[in-house]
């Protein structure tokens, strides 16, 4: 099995494209613009949506589903809102096909035209929060507290696997509360459960921030996001988690009696991470050999190739391999026994390296006799020869480590890519040269922010919430600045 994956370094983008379709991840589809997530794919998004929805129960949410289609009337009702989305939304006008004159082709009816056109849902606040209207009369209907597991459609026009396609698969929050404070703590609350699942789970570091006034979310008084660093040195939004006020309870008249028996508006968050998360996941682990997996997300986290010549010898190694997949089945370590004889050892080898599979064991004649498996290491590509009686202790202590690995080889590179400038003529030079992160001053307006995206394409990532207060001047205008914030070129 031959990989012919272009290098990183020639190519970084063909390298990502090449690798999510040969490792068996996702393929474009007959849609233009969309994809089919293939079965392992989805299986490692399936794992992501296991840990994440555990996080959100554990904070007390509920999970529910909304409709896929919104009246355009509800739009309308938040200005900024639909303004932030009104060129990507796709519109149902009709709701029926007939057969053309010919007999033949189908085309859409002009008698069934809608008395009002349908929006496939780019986002839900605008139905959810028609629907919390009639959930909320008093302070005792407060908080709500739900999720929702959906698709959703953005008509990009330039797509990529997983990073940006025009249909992508997601989960929103959608929280109602009775004060500011509260719904301020759950949209930071929901920042932090973002932050663990991206480094504890996926094993990418990231930096919590603020966007710009320029970045926010559409219709919020305040986005909370949390950025990554690709191996490229580019960013990636990995998360976003928005104070939304209460512009939408204003705008769909959503007010509740308080406990003094006064009427006030509600207060809203948002919150969401879509499947640009398996992006992310490629693009900060994986290598010129294929897929590198933290076994937190693999879906096979050991593969055992046996390797023998006869019927007799597989039947021997299969006895022995039995006794030790009993007790990862004890443990929670997913495995796969790969016993097809219609491939060698050394194209399975090269399948499992391609697809990221953390632990590679392989048995054969001579590992009977001596009672030992060979065990293989996907990230470092290390071999050792563990002894049978130590091997589940050995495979459980090594998933943890590779884990651990992965974030910290990520994080090194993360932070040597966090990079001071203190000059324009500096600051370009870095983008061009270095890329990642550039922690420079700005002046804190739109113009200036905007200028700078035109002259380097770099924006404003995020103001990181952990940021020293300090007196400067902007690079470009040198105009007074209170901070530096972190600019990168990103997805």
């Amino acid at each position: 099995m031959s990989k012919n994956i272009t290098k990183r370094s020639e190519d970084y983008s063909k390298w990502y494209n090449e690798l999510v379709v040969k490792a068996d991840l996702a393929e474009n589809s007959g849609v233009r613009g969309c994809m089919v997530i293939k079965p392992y794919g989805y299986a490692i998004w399936e794992k992501m949506q296991a840990e994440l929805d555990k996080k959100f129960k554990e904070t007390g949410h509920q999970n529910a589903y909304f409709p896929l289609f919104i009246p355009k009337s509800y739009f309308s009702k938040e200005a900024s809102h639909v303004d932030g989305f009104a060129k990507e939304c796709a519109v149902v006008t009709h709701y029926r096909l007939k057969t053309g004159e010919d007999g033949k082709t189908i085309e859409v009816d002009p008698e069934a035209k809608l008395e009002e056109e349908l929006i496939v849902r780019p986002t839900s606040e605008t139905i959810i929060w028609d629907t919390y209207r009639k959930w909320i009369e008093s302070y005792r209907d407060l908080p709500i507290l739900v999720n929702q597991w959906a698709n959703v459609v953005r008509w990009e026009m330039r797509t990529r696997l997983f990073l940006r396609t025009a249909e992508f698969l997601w989960q929103e929050g959608h929280t109602a509360h009775a004060t500011e404070k509260e719904a301020v703590a759950e949209a930071e609350q929901m920042l932090d459960v973002y932050a663990d699942f991206a480094e504890n789970f996926m094993a990418i570091p990231v930096v919590k921030g603020f966007k710009t006034e320029n970045e926010r979310f559409a219709g919020a008084i305040e986005t909370y996001c949390i950025e990554a660093l690709m191996q490229d040195g580019k960013a990636l939004q990995a998360g976003t988690s928005h104070f939304l006020g209460q512009n939408f309870a204003k705008a769909f008249d959503v007010k509740f009696t308080s406990q003094e028996g006064k009427q006030e508006y509600v207060w809203a968050t948002s919150w969401g991470v879509s499947t640009r998360l398996m992006g992310a996941l490629v693009m900060t682990h994986s290598d010129d050999n294929g897929l590198v997996l933290p076994p937190n997300l693999a879906p096979i986290q050991v593969v055992i190739v046996p390797i023998h010549k006869t019927d007799e010898q597989l039947e021997e190694i299969r006895e022995e391999v039995k006794k030790v997949t009993d007790q990862f089945k004890k443990l929670n370590i997913s495995f796969k026994f790969d016993d097809r004889t219609t491939f060698k050892p050394g194209w399975k080898f090269n399948e499992y390296e391609l697809k990221g599979v953390p632990l590679r064991v392989a048995i054969g004649p001579k590992d009977l006799e001596n009672g030992t498996f060979e065990v293989a290491r996907r990230d470092t590509f290390t071999k050792e020869i563990v002894a049978k009686d130590n091997i589940v202790t050995y495979v459980q202590d090594m998933l943890e480590e590779i884990q651990s690995n992965l974030f910290n080889k990520a994080k090194t590179y993360r932070d040597s890519h966090i990079t001071e400038a203190n000059s324009f003529e500096e600051f370009k030079d870095l983008l061009e040269n270095k890329g990642g992160f550039i922690s420079a001053h700005w002046d804190g307006t739109i113009e200036t922010e905007e200028k700078i995206k035109d002259l380097t394409k770099a924006t404003i990532r995020c103001i990181p919430i952990d940021r020293k207060e300090e007196d400067g001047i902007c690079i470009l205008t040198g105009a007074p600045s209170k901070g530096r914030v972190l600019f990168a070129k990103a997805y």
